[in-house]
């Protein structure tokens, strides 16, 4: 069978090369053309566009790049119609991901959507667009189930978080052996994930930088994306404790001892590695006053979104500054605190499903296409 998977982020990439992995285990006969990153070529070959070239976050930042935008949906439209593929699988990315989506319904592909759009956040309308133009979808939140089945009336396949595959899966990290050679000393890390996007990352750094002379007692290690280059990073390692790690996201939070993380997946990931988190988020004025009309959540991160009620602090835009973060910092490295806080983790990982999300949504594709 010939696959085409649309992933348009580092989170997608991460997801899609499990999925592309379970496929090939399942069909020996598996073809497949992406958009995706790094590790989904690891996993097989056929990339047309790499997410670096695709990802614009904000309402402001997408109005300045609609061209390419649209150039790009030019470009997708056109390489399905050469593939011709027997299923073509979208992954999040939902600007994109259902234009294309409705395009292809129209042409007569399958479409298959793995990890739902959140439209349970924002922009809920959706709903009538996925109903028309998606055969299959693949949800990985608990409350995703409820919303698409008792709300809409749109059956899903709930298949877990494959956050937990991707994090179990994985070596275990000497603590030792990892200090050692990354020239990192033996004081307890802070890790710093800042985001992948270069106008993110600036911002958020700026400020967790900040407090680092105030904890001289632990070694600050940024979590550099796999989509920006080390150079990017270097005018913010002014200091001695402040260390960069490109591409190893994963073995930084398995050796931490508490993390400062901009909103998003980080922060689910963060939690499954049982690393006590401030959350913190600061974007374009514009655009987050604009998401703020329309985004219905009492929650920005994964982590209190799925437990429903405040496990991990988060600091948005003018809360997000040096006197709170080191207030909230202080806070998760007092042990009575981070022991209540890892017990949250673990309901949150049972609410999660398990392992196999990956595994399971590869088996509904190909029986699927049989």
């Amino acid at each position: 069978m010939k696959y085409y998977i649309i992933a348009g982020e580092a989170s997608g990439d991460l997801h899609g090369a499990n999925l592309i992995k379970s496929i090939k285990a399942k069909d020996s006969k598996a073809s497949f053309r992406f958009w995706g990153g790094d590790l989904m070529q690891q996993q097989t070959q056929g990339l047309v566009k790499h997410y670096r070239d695709l990802a614009f976050m904000g309402f402001i930042e997408v109005l300045f790049n609609l061209r390419t935008i649209f150039k790009n949906i030019s470009i997708c439209k056109k390489d399905i119609t050469a593939f011709q593929p027997d299923v073509i699988i979208f992954i999040d990315y939902p600007g994109f991901n259902l234009r294309i989506a409705k395009w292809a319904k129209k042409e007569g592909f399958k479409t298959h959507y793995y990890i739902s759009p959140q439209i349970w956040a924002w922009k809920e309308g959706r709903i009538k667009d996925i109903k028309a133009d998606v055969d299959a979808m693949y949800v990985i939140l608990p409350f995703e189930k409820d919303f698409y089945q008792d709300k809409h009336n749109f059956p899903v396949h709930f298949v877990g978080h494959p956050l937990i595959d991707a994090i179990n899966n994985r070596e275990q990290t000497n603590k030792e052996a990892f200090a050692k050679l990354h020239g990192l000393d033996q004081r307890p890390i802070i890790a710093l994930l800042p985001g992948s996007r270069k106008q993110e990352i600036s911002k958020m750094l700026r400020i967790m930088l900040s407090i680092t002379d105030t904890f001289e007692d632990y070694q600050f290690v940024i979590a550099g994306a796999p989509s920006q280059d080390a150079s990017f990073y270097a005018p913010f390692l002014n200091k001695q404790n402040i260390h960069l790690l490109l591409n190893k996201t994963y073995d930084l939070l398995s050796v931490s001892h508490a993390a400062i993380v901009t909103s998003g997946t980080a922060t689910l990931e963060t939690a499954l590695f049982k690393v006590p988190q401030v959350v913190c988020y600061k974007g374009n004025a514009i655009s987050v006053a604009i998401a703020r009309q329309v985004v219905k959540l009492k929650y920005i991160s994964l982590v209190n979104l799925i437990l429903d009620k405040e496990v991990v602090t988060e600091l948005i835009q003018g809360d997000f500054n040096t006197q709170r973060l080191i207030k909230e910092l202080t806070k998760i490295l007092d042990k009575d605190n981070r022991a209540s806080l890892l017990k949250s983790y673990d309901a949150l990982e049972q609410k999660l499903g398990g392992i196999g999300a990956s595994d399971a949504t590869g088996q509904l594709i190909v029986d699927a296409l049989k």
